[in-house]
């Protein structure tokens, strides 16, 4: 009884199914919005890697953040994306769908709801 990974072709989402028999999969279903144009692609995989080494390779491209706009937010979604490169662990969908916003420049600009400049800054 495996898991599968697809990409939906309707919310444009990766996602896993559960499929309860390799000999019949059916016809699966987005769990996110239900959608059935799903594309199979490859699971991700794991190299296992010691802490060292990828403290070692996060500091060395350290230099990047050298003359950052903390301001720009496709700036600082450039730097999260190596950073999340450079540790090898899956953020999740919350932190992809964050970055996809910063880049696009709808994250962060004031009085936008969602954590702009002058929002929760005494946490």
């Amino acid at each position: 009884m495996p898991i599968y990974e697809y990409l939906c072709g309707d919310c444009r989402k990766r996602v896993s199914v559960f499929i309860r028999s390799i000999s019949n999969p059916g016809n699966p279903a987005c769990p996110r919005c239900g959608g059935t144009k799903l594309e199979r692609v490859m699971s991700r995989f794991a190299v296992v890697r010691s802490e060292d080494d990828r403290m070692d390779d996060l500091t060395d491209d350290m230099g990047d953040l050298e003359g950052l706009d903390e301001d720009d937010p496709r700036a600082v979604a450039k730097v999260m994306r190596k950073m999340k490169g450079e540790l090898g662990e899956d953020a999740g969908d919350d932190f992809e769908e964050a970055v996809e916003a910063m880049e696009s420049g709808e994250f962060g600009e004031e009085g936008d709801g969602e954590g702009g400049a002058g929002e929760d800054d005494d946490l």
